[in-house]
């Protein structure tokens, strides 16, 4: 049966922020590290680390193969949250040695882009009540962390 999982590719350091992902998250652990046997581009035989780990449940990998291409915001790691407590605490972590960015995002020490979202956001801007959304969206838009009581209040008018 055929699957389909995130492979992320680091210049240096996957089984580090493997560990580190598996710490914070429930339900998540590091499956099996693998060293590459043979020589490639990236090194002699062991210079290229394959780590399978798992977050919240779903499967992920990570391989340290030197630099390629670096992490952009083509591809993002969305964290949906039911807490502000829950926001908190996954944003000051994944943000530490990182760099804040607009609307929820972040860079992690090693340049993974994270969205730290309220469950709660999508309901808003998705609502029938274009006025209400519109001002929940408009609210987002001028935030680094999301905040959800001022989420809800701009919705709520």
């Amino acid at each position: 049966m055929a699957r389909i999982s995130p492979f992320l590719w680091y210049a240096e350091e996957a089984e580090q922020a493997a560990a580190f992902y598996t710490s914070l998250f429930p339900d998540s652990a590091i499956r099996r590290v693998t060293s590459m046997p043979i020589e490639t581009p990236a090194g002699p035989p062991g210079a290229v680390r394959v780590v399978e780990f798992t977050l919240l449940g779903r499967e992920f990998t990570a391989m340290t193969a030197g630099p390629m291409d670096p992490f952009n915001h083509a591809i993002s790691l969305v964290v949906t949250c039911d807490s502000q407590e829950e926001i908190d605490r996954y944003w000051n972590a994944l943000l530490d040695g990182g760099s804040a960015e607009e609307c929820g995002w972040l860079r992690d020490r090693w340049g993974v882009c994270w969205q730290i979202v309220p469950a709660v956001l999508d309901e808003m801007i998705a609502s029938t009540d274009t006025e209400a959304a519109a001002r929940a969206a408009t609210a987002m838009m001028s935030m680094v962390k999301l905040d959800i009581a001022a989420l809800q209040a701009a919705f709520d008018g």
